[in-house]
Protein backbone atom coordinates (compact mmCIF):
# COMPACT_ATOMS: atom_id res chain seq x y z
CA UNK A 1 0.00 0.00 0.00
CA UNK A 2 3.06 2.51 0.46
CA UNK A 3 3.80 1.90 -2.80
CA UNK A 4 0.31 3.33 -4.32
CA UNK A 5 0.42 6.08 -2.03
CA UNK A 6 3.88 6.87 -3.21
CA UNK A 7 2.41 6.78 -6.88
CA UNK A 8 -0.45 8.81 -6.18
CA UNK A 9 1.32 11.76 -4.60
CA UNK A 10 3.59 11.80 -7.42
CA UNK A 11 1.01 11.95 -10.16
CA UNK A 12 0.90 14.90 -12.53
CA UNK A 13 -0.73 15.77 -15.34
CA UNK A 14 -0.04 14.79 -18.85
CA UNK A 15 1.21 11.70 -17.36
CA UNK A 16 0.64 8.31 -19.29
CA UNK A 17 -0.98 4.72 -18.10
CA UNK A 18 2.93 3.85 -18.56
CA UNK A 19 4.35 6.29 -16.18
CA UNK A 20 2.29 4.73 -13.83
CA UNK A 21 3.06 1.68 -14.25
CA UNK A 22 6.79 2.99 -13.98
CA UNK A 23 6.11 4.28 -10.51
CA UNK A 24 4.50 1.41 -9.31
CA UNK A 25 6.84 -0.46 -10.78
CA UNK A 26 10.23 1.30 -9.32
CA UNK A 27 8.40 1.58 -6.11
CA UNK A 28 8.56 -2.14 -5.68
CA UNK A 29 12.10 -2.08 -6.39
CA UNK A 30 12.81 0.29 -3.48
CA UNK A 31 10.78 -2.19 -0.77
CA UNK A 32 12.48 -5.25 -2.24
CA UNK A 33 8.96 -7.37 -3.35
CA UNK A 34 8.31 -8.28 -7.13
CA UNK A 35 4.88 -6.71 -8.85
CA UNK A 36 3.72 -4.98 -11.80
CA UNK A 37 0.23 -3.07 -12.40
CA UNK A 38 -2.46 -2.74 -14.55
CA UNK A 39 -3.58 1.37 -15.09
CA UNK A 40 -6.76 2.53 -16.61
CA UNK A 41 -7.20 6.08 -17.04
CA UNK A 42 -10.71 8.20 -17.70
CA UNK A 43 -13.13 5.98 -20.59
CA UNK A 44 -10.84 3.09 -20.01
CA UNK A 45 -11.33 2.36 -16.30
CA UNK A 46 -15.21 1.49 -18.11
CA UNK A 47 -14.35 -1.40 -18.73
CA UNK A 48 -13.01 -3.35 -16.07
CA UNK A 49 -9.68 -4.86 -17.44
CA UNK A 50 -9.23 -1.81 -19.12
CA UNK A 51 -8.26 -1.24 -22.70
CA UNK A 52 -4.63 -1.12 -24.83
CA UNK A 53 -5.92 2.68 -26.09
CA UNK A 54 -3.25 5.37 -24.88
CA UNK A 55 -5.03 7.47 -22.21
CA UNK A 56 -3.08 10.23 -20.53
CA UNK A 57 -4.15 12.22 -17.24
CA UNK A 58 -6.04 15.17 -16.91
CA UNK A 59 -7.40 17.30 -14.40
CA UNK A 60 -10.52 14.98 -13.11
CA UNK A 61 -9.53 11.80 -14.51
CA UNK A 62 -10.74 8.91 -12.75
CA UNK A 63 -6.89 6.85 -12.47
CA UNK A 64 -7.75 3.02 -11.35
CA UNK A 65 -4.30 0.90 -10.59
CA UNK A 66 -5.11 -2.64 -10.18
CA UNK A 67 -1.86 -4.91 -8.94
CA UNK A 68 -0.02 -7.58 -6.93
CA UNK A 69 3.13 -8.53 -5.22
CA UNK A 70 4.41 -11.42 -4.24
CA UNK A 71 5.77 -11.73 -0.24
CA UNK A 72 7.58 -15.38 0.65
CA UNK A 73 5.52 -16.62 -2.30
CA UNK A 74 2.34 -15.86 -1.64
CA UNK A 75 0.89 -12.95 -3.77
CA UNK A 76 -1.46 -9.78 -3.28
CA UNK A 77 -4.02 -8.40 -5.23
CA UNK A 78 -5.67 -4.80 -4.33
CA UNK A 79 -7.25 -2.28 -6.64
CA UNK A 80 -7.13 1.67 -5.67
CA UNK A 81 -9.37 4.02 -7.73
CA UNK A 82 -8.98 7.57 -7.22
CA UNK A 83 -9.01 11.09 -9.17
CA UNK A 84 -6.33 13.71 -9.98
CA UNK A 85 -7.99 16.84 -8.99
CA UNK A 86 -12.13 17.26 -8.39
CA UNK A 87 -14.01 14.62 -9.21
CA UNK A 88 -17.62 14.93 -10.12
CA UNK A 89 -21.07 14.30 -8.13
CA UNK A 90 -21.30 11.11 -10.18
CA UNK A 91 -18.00 9.97 -9.64
CA UNK A 92 -18.74 10.08 -5.78
CA UNK A 93 -21.80 8.59 -5.90
CA UNK A 94 -20.43 5.76 -7.56
CA UNK A 95 -17.47 5.71 -4.96
CA UNK A 96 -20.30 5.60 -2.49
CA UNK A 97 -21.81 2.78 -3.66
CA UNK A 98 -19.05 0.83 -4.17
CA UNK A 99 -18.12 1.41 -1.17
CA UNK A 100 -20.54 0.20 0.63
CA UNK A 101 -21.04 -2.76 -1.65
CA UNK A 102 -17.33 -3.79 -0.81
CA UNK A 103 -18.31 -3.16 3.38
CA UNK A 104 -21.60 -5.53 2.81
CA UNK A 105 -19.51 -8.35 1.52
CA UNK A 106 -16.93 -8.26 3.99
CA UNK A 107 -19.98 -8.26 6.50
CA UNK A 108 -21.57 -11.13 4.78
CA UNK A 109 -18.25 -13.73 5.13
CA UNK A 110 -17.92 -15.69 7.68
CA UNK A 111 -16.92 -19.37 7.82
CA UNK A 112 -20.17 -21.63 6.77
CA UNK A 113 -21.44 -18.82 4.45
CA UNK A 114 -21.81 -20.20 0.32
CA UNK A 115 -19.58 -18.45 -1.56
CA UNK A 116 -22.03 -17.26 -3.87
CA UNK A 117 -23.85 -15.52 -0.58
CA UNK A 118 -20.38 -12.74 -0.46
CA UNK A 119 -21.58 -11.83 -4.56
CA UNK A 120 -25.23 -11.66 -3.85
CA UNK A 121 -24.26 -8.99 -0.55
CA UNK A 122 -22.48 -6.74 -2.71
CA UNK A 123 -24.70 -7.06 -6.27
CA UNK A 124 -27.85 -6.41 -4.17
CA UNK A 125 -26.40 -3.04 -2.60
CA UNK A 126 -25.16 -1.73 -6.87
CA UNK A 127 -28.03 -2.89 -8.08
CA UNK A 128 -30.66 -1.22 -5.37
CA UNK A 129 -28.46 2.14 -6.21
CA UNK A 130 -29.75 2.01 -9.66
CA UNK A 131 -26.86 0.34 -10.93
CA UNK A 132 -28.29 -3.10 -12.46
CA UNK A 133 -30.11 -4.62 -13.30
CA UNK A 134 -28.16 -7.92 -12.31
CA UNK A 135 -24.85 -7.39 -14.24
CA UNK A 136 -25.17 -4.62 -16.47
CA UNK A 137 -22.69 -2.09 -14.32
CA UNK A 138 -21.03 -4.88 -11.59
CA UNK A 139 -20.17 -6.85 -14.69
CA UNK A 140 -17.76 -9.30 -13.19
CA UNK A 141 -17.52 -11.46 -9.60
CA UNK A 142 -16.92 -9.99 -6.34
CA UNK A 143 -13.89 -11.84 -5.81
CA UNK A 144 -11.43 -14.43 -5.82
CA UNK A 145 -9.61 -17.08 -3.51
CA UNK A 146 -5.74 -16.27 -3.21
CA UNK A 147 -2.62 -17.83 -2.16
CA UNK A 148 0.41 -18.84 -4.16
CA UNK A 149 -1.55 -18.07 -7.10
CA UNK A 150 -3.04 -14.61 -7.81
CA UNK A 151 -6.18 -16.14 -8.96
CA UNK A 152 -7.41 -19.31 -6.91
CA UNK A 153 -10.66 -21.31 -6.56
CA UNK A 154 -13.21 -21.35 -4.70
CA UNK A 155 -14.54 -18.08 -6.31
CA UNK A 156 -17.30 -15.70 -4.85
CA UNK A 157 -19.64 -16.04 -7.99
CA UNK A 158 -23.19 -16.82 -8.19
CA UNK A 159 -23.97 -20.42 -8.82
CA UNK A 160 -20.96 -21.22 -6.05
CA UNK A 161 -22.28 -22.48 -2.85
CA UNK A 162 -19.03 -23.83 -1.33
CA UNK A 163 -19.03 -22.96 2.34
CA UNK A 164 -16.56 -20.34 3.35
CA UNK A 165 -14.01 -21.76 5.84
CA UNK A 166 -11.51 -20.14 8.48
CA UNK A 167 -8.50 -19.08 7.10
CA UNK A 168 -9.31 -18.65 3.70
CA UNK A 169 -8.18 -15.81 1.53
CA UNK A 170 -10.23 -14.25 -1.49
CA UNK A 171 -10.38 -10.65 -2.72
CA UNK A 172 -13.29 -7.71 -2.16
CA UNK A 173 -13.60 -6.26 -5.19
CA UNK A 174 -16.76 -4.68 -6.25
CA UNK A 175 -16.98 -2.36 -9.13
CA UNK A 176 -19.48 -0.28 -11.67
CA UNK A 177 -18.43 0.25 -15.12
CA UNK A 178 -20.10 3.07 -17.16
CA UNK A 179 -18.76 2.79 -21.10
CA UNK A 180 -17.84 5.83 -22.59
CA UNK A 181 -17.54 7.41 -18.93
CA UNK A 182 -15.67 6.01 -16.50
CA UNK A 183 -15.02 3.08 -14.07
CA UNK A 184 -14.47 2.39 -10.01
CA UNK A 185 -13.50 -0.47 -8.44
CA UNK A 186 -11.97 -1.01 -4.69
CA UNK A 187 -10.35 -4.52 -4.14
CA UNK A 188 -8.90 -5.01 -0.98
CA UNK A 189 -7.64 -8.84 0.56
CA UNK A 190 -10.10 -10.85 2.77
CA UNK A 191 -9.13 -12.88 5.36
CA UNK A 192 -12.16 -15.21 6.73
CA UNK A 193 -11.51 -15.86 10.55
CA UNK A 194 -12.94 -18.01 12.49
CA UNK A 195 -15.70 -15.43 13.15
CA UNK A 196 -16.38 -13.20 10.27
CA UNK A 197 -13.77 -11.78 7.87
CA UNK A 198 -11.38 -8.33 7.97
CA UNK A 199 -9.48 -6.71 5.63
CA UNK A 200 -5.73 -7.03 5.58
CA UNK A 201 -5.66 -3.36 4.15
CA UNK A 202 -7.96 -0.36 5.05
CA UNK A 203 -10.73 0.51 3.03
CA UNK A 204 -10.46 3.77 0.33
CA UNK A 205 -11.77 6.23 2.43
CA UNK A 206 -12.82 8.38 -0.61
CA UNK A 207 -11.62 9.29 -4.50
CA UNK A 208 -9.41 12.69 -3.24
CA UNK A 209 -8.73 10.71 -0.15
CA UNK A 210 -7.82 7.08 -1.30
CA UNK A 211 -5.16 6.54 1.65
CA UNK A 212 -6.08 8.71 4.83
CA UNK A 213 -9.48 10.44 5.54
CA UNK A 214 -9.68 13.85 4.61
Amino acid sequence: MNVYEATFKSLQPGMKDSDIQNLVGSGYEMVGFPGDATVSIGENSGSPHGSTAPQSVREGSIIMIDDGCEVEGYTSDITRTFVLGKPSDKMKTVFDVVHRAQSSALATARPGVPCEKVDAAARKVIVDAGFGPDYKYFTHRVGHGMGMDIHEWPYLVRGNATPMQANMMFSDEPGIYIPGEFGIRLEDDMHITENGAELLTPQSPSLTHPFTAA
